[in-house]
């Protein structure tokens, strides 16, 4: 007996689900990675499939430095991926009852991974330029956070792209309060048009900024793999972890295939790929919104990544729509599900990833009729 493949949040068959915040089929390179094993295993050694180096193959993280244009390789953990990365970070960085700073609303799978080391999760609003610097502050007054979580371009689930003055003063508060900037940039890369401002990996040597990034969204989720970016000082407490001097690398072979790509060039022609999908879908969901939605919620075009986030009126709460999303044959990601203290009742997700422009216009057709009864 064979079983069709699955995917962990798959739509169900049939249905324009909009949660869904993962890339479509057709965006998923099998042969690019068949070619890039071939080569790979063409010249393959023996040793090249041991434990490996505990901060990832010199080889691959000279390789990312020049793909990246802000890195040196020895600022660079090889990691499985931007959760790893965070799970890892909080337990070697942080302590149970010590506070993180959130953005309100946020990624909303981070919480648990903040709860699951005992961190106190106080939640940062934003007012639709990023992070509010000035509420951040106020909040300094009140809280001593030992990390602050941000998602500065093309934020998840908002969309909203922290702009470099505001970059400049979080870094600045960070030394002078003591609290260490993880920044997950996992859509740093996906811009649709004009780059976001320079990656939080830029001002690593002040000593108190991560910098996450992934190849989940830029090549393929099931690869797991990532990168921590920072100081010499925050490398030496992250390289000291038992599971690394154990077992070395966390994603050591996943690695040498994708170094292929991006030393040939192909990486970086797939990511140019990647942003012009994204954008056409993108402008696709603006269009079928204007047509179906507009008048009745509000939404900020993204620049990038993959999110729109809408307002409905106050009265309105989206997580009465998601029983009619349902029989209608769409889905969404309610506001509440992202906030630090299930507020937002009147906002909603969606993803324009994991569908082509024709299947998100009847996608969003399909919408209107679950909220517009």
């Amino acid at each position: 007996m064979s079983l069709a493949p699955t995917f962990d949040g798959a739509p169900e068959k049939g249905t324009i689900n909009f949660s869904v915040g993962q890339p479509s089929a057709d965006l998923l390179p099998l042969a690019l990675l068949r070619g890039a094993c071939e080569r790979f295993f063409a010249g393959a050694v023996p040793l090249e499939l041991n434990y490996g180096e505990r901060q990832g193959d010199a080889r691959f993280r000279a390789a990312l430095a020049a793909f990246l244009e802000h890195a040196t390789s020895d600022s660079l953990l090889l990691t499985a991926g931007i959760s790893q990365a965070l799970d890892f970070a909080c337990s070697h960085l942080t302590r149970p009852g010590d506070t993180v700073f959130v953005e309100e609303p946020s990624y909303p799978y981070s919480f648990q991974i903040f709860r699951d080391h005992g961190l106190k999760i106080v939640g940062i609003p934003l007012d639709g330029h990023g992070m509010d610097i000035e509420q951040c502050e106020r909040e300094l007054a009140r809280h001593r956070p030992k990390l602050l979580y941000t998602i500065p371009s093309y934020h998840n689930p908002t969309g909203q792209t922290l702009g470099q003055e505001r970059r400049e003063r979080l870094v600045a508060l960070s030394r002078k309060h003591g609290f260490i900037i993880a920044a997950d940039e996992v859509y740093q890369l996906l811009h649709h048009d004009v780059p976001p401002p320079p990656s939080f990996g830029t001002w690593i040597d002040q000593g108190n900024v991560l910098s996450l990034g992934s190849f989940s969204k830029i090549l393929a989720p099931g690869l797991r793999l990532g990168w921590i970016q920072g100081s010499a000082q925050l490398m030496r407490i992250l390289l000291a972890s038992g599971a690394l001097v154990s077992g070395g690398n966390f994603n050591h072979f996943t690695s040498h295939i994708v170094r292929q790509l991006i030393e040939d060039g192909q990486m970086a022609t797939y990511v140019a790929h990647l942003r012009s999908q994204y954008a056409a879908r993108a402008e696709a969901m603006d269009t079928a919104l204007r047509k179906h939605l507009g008048g009745i919620a509000t939404w900020q075009k993204p620049q990038g990544g993959y999110f729109f986030w809408l307002e409905l009126p106050a009265h309105m709460e989206a997580g009465d729509f998601q029983a009619a999303a349902r029989e209608t044959g769409s889905g969404f990601m309610p506001g509440a599900s992202c906030s630090t203290a299930a507020g937002l009742k009147n906002c909603l997700r969606l993803s324009f990833a994991h569908y082509t422009p024709a299947d998100i216009h009847d996608g969003i057709a399909r919408l209107r009729r679950a909220i517009v009864q």
